[in-house]
Parts: C-alpha cells; sequence; structure tokens
C-alpha cells in the first residue's frame, strides 16, 4: 500500500542531527543539552549554594536587620561577630487573628513590610550590589562588613493589624523574621542579579512582577528548542519562539514540575500536585511552525498494540527496523510493510526527521472511519443562532443590535486555510414563552416562521431549510435579520423559557446528522412553565454554612441531564447573559461549562456603553478555532496514570474526556498518582490524543506528547515545579471542591497544602537556619503571593456584597482557563504609564498590585483578563490629561467613558497601543473603566490591588506569610 505523506517536511529536517528530544536507549538527557534555566540536570545532591537571608534580632529593645551572604551550609552568623542576640521569640506575638493587642505585631510587620528580599547566586559578591541587592534608589545606612551587613530599616508604611481572613485557619502566628530564598542544592537561581524593579516600594517577599521581568530578560525574544526531556520552559508572561525538538509546546502543555519523584511515598512527602495543564488547540504565533497532518490512508495511525499509545517520538525501533518498542508499555509491535525504514549507525530510522510522528512531539493525523460515528465520515459543523425576545431585550435595542451585527459576521465564519468558503451551516431560532423556527431556504422569496408552542416536548418543525449555507441564502437571512426587530416589537412577553430552548437547538443539530454550536443570547431568570423553570433562590444567609454550597450546584436535575444529552450529540452551548439581576448562573452556565462552550456576562447592559466589549466579544467566538464532537485520552507510561481532571468537559467514564466542542481558549488540566515506581532513565512519558471534527468535517486526531524527568531527590523536583501552572491546578481542585465541601474546609486544605510543600522542602532541602525564618524554594518564591490571591478570590470569599451569580460565573470560567489566563486573572497586571518613553516601542514593567506603588501623580492601567482600569491620581499632569482626553484638567475627566478618544499624540497612539496588545492575547474582552483617586468608583478598583487586605475580609500579603510561616513551625515541630 503506498504511503500518503504529510503536509510538508520540517524546516529542520536535515540540518540539525540529534534534537529528537530522547535518547535511543530511554536513558536521562545528554548533560551538555541545555536544561533550562535550573542547572545541570544531572548535579548530584552538593552543599547548598551561598544564599541571602535577613535575619531580625533584638538588641536593648531595639531590633536590628543582619543580612549574611556566607556559605548556606549552617546558620547565619550574626552570633559570631559581636554580642551573642536571642532569637527572635514566637511567644511574644499576640495570637492571630485577635486584634486586641496588635502594637508590637504591628510594629513588625511595618519593618518587615520594608524589608528588602534579594536572591543572588554563586559567584556573585555583595559588593556588585547595593545594600539589599538592588537599585541605589532605596534609601538607608549601609555597612558592609566582610560576611555580613546591617541594615536600618527605612521607615514603612503602617500595616493592618492581622485580621480574621481565613476562618480560623491561622490561629496564632508568628512573624517570620524574613522570606529568604534558598539556594538550590547543586545548582544555582536561573537569574544571578535579580533587581528591584523601578518603583517597586519596599516589601516582604517576593512579587511575581520580579520573576516575571527577569525570566523576560534572560528568555525573552528567544528560541526556545523542546529537545530536552524534562526542560522547565520560559514563563507563560515571556515572549519566545518555541520550535518543537520532540517535545510538545509548552502552549499546549505545562507541568507543575518537570521532574516527577520517582516513588509514591516520596510524592506524599513532597505534596506537590502531580499535574499537566493542557490546552489542545492553543494558537500558535505566526513565527512558529503550524501543525502538520499526517495521513496513512486507509491504514490510519499507527498505534501500540496493548496500550493503543500512538506512533511518536518515544518508541523505539529495533531488530533493523522491522520492530519497535512501545515507550508507554514496552510492548513490543511489528512495523507495518509501508512504514518500515532502516536504522542508522545509532539505531535511529533513517527518515527520522522527515515524518513528524518520529520527531515532533505535537502533529495530526487524518483518522479513518473507525473513528466517525456509525463508520459515516462526519458532516461540517452547524451554528444556531438562539435570540431573546422578551419585552426587556427588544425595548433596550438589543435584539436589534444582534440581528444587525449577524449580517456581517456570517461571512467571516470560520473556514480550512485552502477552502475559499466556509463549510459550516447556520441557523436561526427565537424565543421567549415559545420556540421560533425559521426556514431561510435560498429558494424562497421570504422567510417562513413556524411557532412550536408545545415547549414541554420540543420537536423541530422542519429539517430542509432550517440549516442553510449562508452564502447560498444570503438575501433571505438578511431579510429574515431584518425583520426580527420589527416582527417582535409590540411584545409585552416578559417570561422566558430557557432549558427547551438548547433542547430545540440539540434535536435540530441531532435531526442533521452534525456536530455545532448553539449561540444562546438570553436575559433573564427562566420562569416560563416549562422544563428548567427556575426560581430566585440568591439566599445571603447561607453563606459561611455547610449549605453554601448548594449556591454552586444546580437548582434542578434537569440541567445535568441535558448537558451529557448535548455531549452525546456533539452539541455546543455559547450562552451571552445580559441580566439585570439574579439568573442563577450556577443553573444556567451548567450546560455551557459541560459541553465545552463560553459563557460571557454583560450586568446591566447598556447599548452605548457596553456594545463594543459584546460585538467584540462576539466576533471572536465565532471566529475561534474549534475541534467539535470531541473526545480527550491521556496515556502516560508504566508506574503513573491520570487519575483527575479539571476543566470544562464531561466524563461518563475515568478515562474519556468528552466535549462537544474545544477551542484555543479552553484548558483540561490532569493529575497523575503513582502506582508503581518509575524508572529514573526512562523517566515520565504523557500523551495527549484528542479526537475531533474538524470545521471541514474531517475527522482528525490531535497528538501532544511530553517526556519528564524522574528522581529520587526531592531537591530535583522542587527545583523544576512551575508556580503558574500550581496556581491553575489548585484554582480548580479547589473550584471543583466547592460543590461538595464547605468553602472554609477548602480554604484550610489550600493554606495547609502550601505550608506542607514549603515545609517540606525546608525540611528536607534546605540549608540549616533559624526556625524564625520563612525559606522559600527558588522555583516557588512567588507561591506565597499567589496562593493568597487565591484565597481572597470571590469564590471563595463568602460575603453578602458579592453576588452569588458573580461567585458562580467566575467559577466556571476558571474551570476552563489556561496557565496564562489564571496568572493574570489571580494577580493583575498594574502598568505606570506617566512614566512611558513616547520614543520607545517598550512597555514600562508591571509594578506590584498594592495601594503603596500607587502615586497622586501617575497614570497605571490595571487588567486581569477580565475588567481593565485606568487610574489617575489627583495630581495627575494636565498635559498627559489633555495628551490622553483631550480635556484641560482633572476636573473634566468624565469616568462614564468605556473607550479612550481617538487622538492625534503620541502619547494618546502608545497607551491605546498597549491596551490594545494586552487584549489581543486574552478570550474576553475587558470593558475600560476610568478611576478618578478619591471618587467612588475606586473601591472596585481597589479590589483587584491584592497584595493589600481585602475590603471582603482577605489577608494581605505580609499577614499570609505569617500564616504560612506559623503553620511550616507546626509541621516542623
Amino acid at each position: 500500500m503506498s504511503q500518503q505523506g504529510y503536509v510538508a517536511a520540517p524546516p529542520y529536517s536535515q540540518s540539525q542531527p540529534r534534537t529528537g528530544g530522547f535518547s535511543t536507549s530511554f536513558g536521562p538527557p545528554n548533560s551538555s543539552l541545555h536544561y533550562g534555566h535550573y542547572g545541570d540536570p544531572n548535579s548530584s545532591y552538593a552543599a547548598p549554594q551561598p544564599a541571602c537571608c535577613l535575619c531580625v534580632t533584638t538588641v536593648g529593645g531595639k531590633k536590628k536587620v543582619y543580612k549574611w551572604t556566607g556559605r548556606s551550609s549552617g546558620p547565619p552568623p550574626p552570633n559570631n561577630t559581636g554580642p551573642s542576640y536571642p532569637p527572635y521569640s514566637h511567644q511574644s506575638q499576640p495570637a492571630y487573628p485577635n486584634t486586641a493587642s496588635t502594637s508590637s505585631t504591628t510594629q513588625l510587620a511595618n519593618q518587615l513590610n520594608s524589608m528588602q528580599i534579594n536572591s543572588y547566586g554563586p559567584g556573585t559578591t555583595p559588593s556588585s550590589l547595593t545594600s539589599s541587592g538592588h537599585p541605589a534608589s532605596f534609601h538607608g545606612p549601609q555597612a558592609t562588613p566582610p560576611t555580613q551587613q546591617q541594615m536600618a530599616l527605612p521607615p514603612g508604611s503602617q500595616v493592618s493589624p492581622p485580621a480574621n481572613n481565613f476562618s480560623g485557619l491561622c490561629a496564632q502566628p508568628s512573624l517570620p523574621t524574613m522570606a529568604r530564598q534558598d539556594g538550590i542544592p547543586g545548582s544555582g537561581p536561573p537569574n544571578p542579579n535579580l533587581q528591584q524593579l523601578p518603583g517597586q516600594p519596599p516589601g516582604p517577599g517576593y512579587h511575581p512582577q520580579q520573576v516575571i521581568e527577569n525570566d523576560k530578560a534572560s528568555r525573552g525574544g528567544q528560541i526556545y528548542a523542546t529537545n530536552t526531556r524534562g526542560q522547565v520552559p520560559p514563563l507563560v508572561t515571556t515572549d519566545c519562539v518555541i520550535q518543537d525538538q520532540g517535545h510538545a509546546s509548552p502552549r499546549y502543555i505545562r507541568c507543575t514540575t518537570y521532574c516527577f519523584p520517582s516513588s509514591s511515598d516520596m510524592a506524599k512527602q513532597a505534596h506537590i500536585p502531580l499535574a499537566a495543564v493542557i490546552q489542545p488547540f492553543a494558537l500558535v504565533p505566526q513565527n512558529e511552525t503550524p501543525l502538520y497532518v499526517v495521513n496513512h490512508g486507509e491504514t490510519g495511525p499507527i498505534r501500540c498494540n496493548r496500550c493503543k499509545a500512538y506512533m511518536c517520538p518515544f518508541m523505539q525501533f529495533i531488530e533493523g527496523g522491522r520492530r519497535y518498542q512501545c515507550g508507554f508499555c514496552n510492548c513490543v509491535n511489528d512495523v507495518p510493510p509501508f512504514f518500515f525504514q532502516h536504522l542508522d549507525h545509532i539505531g535511529r530510522r533513517v527518515d527520522h526527521y522527515e515524518r513528524p510522528e518520529l520527531s515532533l512531539g505535537s502533529y495530526e493525523y487524518v483518522a479513518t472511519l473507525d473513528y466517525c460515528r456509525n463508520n459515516k465520515p462526519p458532516n461540517p459543523p452547524a451554528y444556531i443562532f438562539m435570540i431573546d425576545v422578551s419585552y426587556r431585550n427588544i425595548n433596550s435595542g438589543l435584539v436589534k443590535l444582534i440581528c444587525e451585527e449577524l449580517k456581517t459576521l456570517l461571512d467571516k465564519l470560520p473556514r480550512e486555510e485552502q477552502e475559499e468558503s466556509s463549510a459550516i451551516r447556520v441557523g436561526f431560532v427565537t424565543y421567549n414563552k415559545v420556540l421560533h423556527f425559521f426556514n431561510v431556504k435560498s429558494n424562497l422569496a421570504q422567510p417562513q416562521m413556524m411557532v412550536v408552542s408545545d415547549v414541554g416536548e420540543v420537536f423541530v418543525p422542519l429539517l430542509d431549510g432550517f440549516l442553510v449555507n449562508f452564502q447560498e441564502s444570503r438575501s433571505v437571512v438578511n431579510n429574515l435579520l431584518d425583520q426580527i426587530p420589527e416582527m417582535f416589537a409590540d411584545t409585552n412577553e416578559s417570561e422566558t423559557i430557557f432549558a427547551p430552548v438548547i433542547q430545540a437547538g440539540m434535536e435540530a443539530l441531532k435531526a442533521a446528522e452534525c456536530a455545532g454550536k448553539l449561540f444562546i443570547f438570553h436575559s433573564s431568570l427562566p420562569t416560563a412553565e416549562a422544563p428548567g423553570k427556575l426560581r430566585n433562590r440568591d439566599d445571603k444567609k447561607l453563606l459561611n454554612t455547610d449549605k453554601e454550597k448548594t449556591l454552586f450546584q444546580p437548582q434542578v436535575n434537569y440541567y445535568e441531564t441535558l448537558a451529557r444529552d448535548c455531549v452525546a450529540n456533539g452539541c455546543c452551548v455559547n450562552l451571552f447573559l445580559f441580566p439585570n439581576q439574579y439568573v442563577d448562573i450556577a443553573s444556567l452556565g451548567l450546560v455551557t461549562m459541560y459541553t465545552g462552550g463560553t459563557l460571557y456576562k454583560y450586568n446591566n447592559f447598556q447599548l452605548n456603553s457596553d456594545s463594543p466589549q459584546f460585538l467584540t466579544d462576539l466576533r471572536k467566538d465565532i471566529e475561534k478555532k474549534t475541534g467539535f464532537d470531541a473526545i480527550m485520552r491521556v496515556r502516560t507510561n508504566t508506574g503513573f496514570r491520570a487519575t483527575d481532571f479539571f476543566g470544562a468537559i464531561y466524563m461518563d467514564n475515568t478515562t474519556d474526556v468528552e466535549m462537544a466542542a474545544v477551542d484555543c481558549d479552553k484548558a483540561v488540566t490532569v493529575e497523575f498518582k503513582h502506582d508503581d515506581k518509575l524508572n529514573e532513565d526512562s523517566g515520565a512519558l504523557i500523551q495527549c490524543a484528542v479526537l475531533y471534527t474538524s470545521i471541514s468535517g474531517q475527522r482528525r486526531l490531535r497528538i501532544h506528547n511530553i517526556g519528564l524527568n524522574c528522581s529520587s531527590q526531592l531537591a530535583d523536583v522542587y527545583k523544576t515545579c512551575e508556580t503558574d501552572a500550581l496556581i491553575n491546578f489548585f484554582a480548580k481542585s479547589a473550584f471543583k471542591a466547592i460543590l461538595s465541601q464547605p468553602l472554609k474546609t477548602v480554604r484550610e486544605i489550600l493554606v495547609n497544602q502550601t505550608a506542607r510543600m514549603l515545609a517540606c522542602y525546608r525540611k528536607n532541602c534546605a540549608s540549616p537556619s533559624a526556625v524564625s525564618q520563612l525559606i522559600l524554594p527558588d522555583a516557588m518564591k512567588v507561591l506565597p503571593v499567589y496562593m493568597n490571591c487565591l484565597l481572597k478570590s470571590c469564590v471563595l470569599v463568602g460575603r453578602p456584597e458579592i453576588p452569588t451569580d458573580e461567585r458562580a460565573y467566575h467559577r466556571q470560567l476558571v474551570m476552563a482557563m489556561g496557565v496564562a489566563d489564571t496568572q493574570l486573572f489571580f494577580y493583575p497586571q498594574l502598568l505606570p504609564i506617566h512614566s512611558l518613553d513616547l520614543k520607545s516601542d517598550a512597555v514600562p514593567a508591571a509594578i506590584r498590585c498594592s495601594e503603596k506603588c500607587l502615586s497622586e501623580g501617575g497614570t497605571f492601567i490595571l487588567a486581569n483578563g477580565l475588567s481593565m482600569f485606568l487610574w489617575l491620581g489627583v495630581s495627575t499632569p494636565p498635559e498627559l490629561i489633555q495628551g490622553l482626553f483631550n480635556v484641560p484638567s482633572f476636573a473634566h475627566i468624565s469616568t462614564e467613558a468605556t473607550l479612550l478618544p481617538d487622538l492625534d499624540n503620541l502619547y494618546s497612539k502608545k497607551v491605546k497601543s498597549i491596551m490594545e496588545h494586552i487584549q489581543s492575547q486574552k478570550p474576553y474582552t475587558m470593558k475600560l473603566m476610568i478611576v478618578k483617586q478619591r471618587e467612588q468608583p475606586e473601591m472596585l478598583f481597589r479590589q483587584f490591588l491584592v497584595e493589600d487586605k481585602s475590603i471582603y475580609g482577605g489577608a494581605s500579603y505580609v499577614d499570609f506569610l505569617c500564616c504560612v510561616h506559623k503553620e511550616i513551625c507546626q509541621l516542623l515541630n
């Protein structure tokens, strides 16, 4: 049988020998290969390298801070020079969260808050840094003895006394004298000179922007080749070119750690979740190679006979190329005759670089009929637009806006690159208490409406003429979209149905034997008499009780059954909500979440101010790259397996992840557990296979492979952790847990898990140190601040001021997010734009999300992926205000606007360009809110200053460090 080739050969096919990312003997990677920025993977457990600590000691009632820069092989040596000082006494502090006696706690918190934390590795002398390892703009007396430095702390800004933020989690913390990053045994930290960013106030712990900017400086703009097993990729915030050389791009798969513990006992000891965040359809920049498509004709993809893993770089060819050994289960398989090729002198096939499935981490197969429903090729998918035409939507102008936009959008339906037009068919339904189907067949002079009033037993009144090709039926469809607003102009119907609308759309797709998406535009609680009818159950009395979890569960079982039927029929539900009051998102959004759809919400929708946000969301969603009727399976080599799955998914069994559709923004987080000991030579191998229908109706398999290292040394596991992926895992696992556990329990588990990870590191990997020191692994130095942000999210904080719908909405969004989206969502980006250099293309470095970083004369942009703020200080220079708003002074700025005016000056163009760049990388359109200092809307803005104490009771970063440190001390004792 002749073999059909793939699209093209990889551009690096013959010019780069030995870049496959695995050795033929499945041994450890070559130590000469670049190993991320965490040092040599083969380095043995060595004496720790120089580290920097800050120690607070007490002398005659006065506190002094020593910075010690000696070897980390012993405790800090203040006692070696000068008098012997007693360690900081934990018993001297008042109980936390008791606020009755706070003077000494507050005083020390102030000093902690004014402390500079730095981190530098071997080979960096203290003299190359300023007194604190930061730029000289940090003022304070300095002295530099040979082995230590003494600093007088600058006066710190006031820190609120610890409050009861974690429902009794942190009963009696003691303030750690410092938060220091420990030297990694056997390697240096990634950036020898971790610099304080300009404009950053002194503060405790590490902050994400410091880490982000240093990663950008060391790895930004470079080529990251995936040819080494277990190397840690650049951060999600770092722009680089990723070159697939045997392992999947981190755009597709990111892991919580790139070195798995070799045994389950070791994994339990470390308490680090072993997980991968898989975003199978992630967008690839234009400067990176798109996935190759492999077509083996009627033979189909080559798979292992035992475990069914697909041919990939982890397969080892033996017996002259006639057989291959599966890298996942070690089964020896025969090579099909058409696929046979000779081996070279190192045992590698001579066509290795000509076949994507042998040399790349990610690629696609064209699937055969065996992979299709009923062994029939699938039809191209369809989009059905379902518009709520109740009184409020007609009266607000929303229905007219939707219809006008659809006339333009239907020309932009997604299509394959080689196709001239889209194969997607479209259909239209309107509804209030009943359903209206429209016949828009191309040979009709006028569209025809058919009413379905029996919403208890929904049926599709027509097949021929409902789903049509837009190009063929353009005039009839445009005619219909013109008529819909007029048709219902006089309606007085305020009650609506909802579940029967989804049922009708699903039945239409089922009758047409195709998968597809429903675009539902809805605005109110479905109170009309019909299946899925809901009542208002927004009961604030349930907050902080064991019954609070019911607020996140669907009100009636009908929606779960409906979601299961939708998934079985490849029906994805996209929901655009325009609520003025409670609509029970926990129920309405359930079908959206389970089917892989997207939920958009526009509170108190106003045509003038909110239209741009809504229309941009609608355009982006229609144009998204999407796979339909998808099934995903994750395979691993022997020793561990996938056990838990988190995401916008449905699972009917323990192995198959089912998604009616999966688009470029959806990610599934997979947790792994040991079932045997892992081999350090072969490592931990993961293969993700997604079977789906393309937008042209072709059945395909998308394969992603990644190999991780294994080690019996805990230090190796810690130094290859990725905090962004860890927070994605913790957020999804916590948001799933709140359906069955009290919120207080979930919060306690998160704090306990954080403490256990850090306590294990301190006990087994860190150099000896005083108990009063909080020690953070290099790869986890921002874990506490991220974890505190998660604990303060509105989902986990039950307060009557936060709408129940808002909490359910955020919960459902996060369940589907990838690593980059959760990173920004929990720790927003804060940019000082008053310091823009108009002659440069550079964007100002982001600063800490804290009120201390704001200034009366400054202007700042804050974005978290859902919201964007432009904050202006009361003393903002008039020329800056003129440049941005074309008004003379601060008092003339209108906070009603949701867009900046188009002005012909450098400042305006630069700021708008920055906003567009932030927006372009996120799935949701962020509505701009203009906030003036000391005005009422500032309260909303301050919720996003996540390092500060929240108005809803969440702890400040300082308080959380105290809480975690206290937990660690208890665990170690």
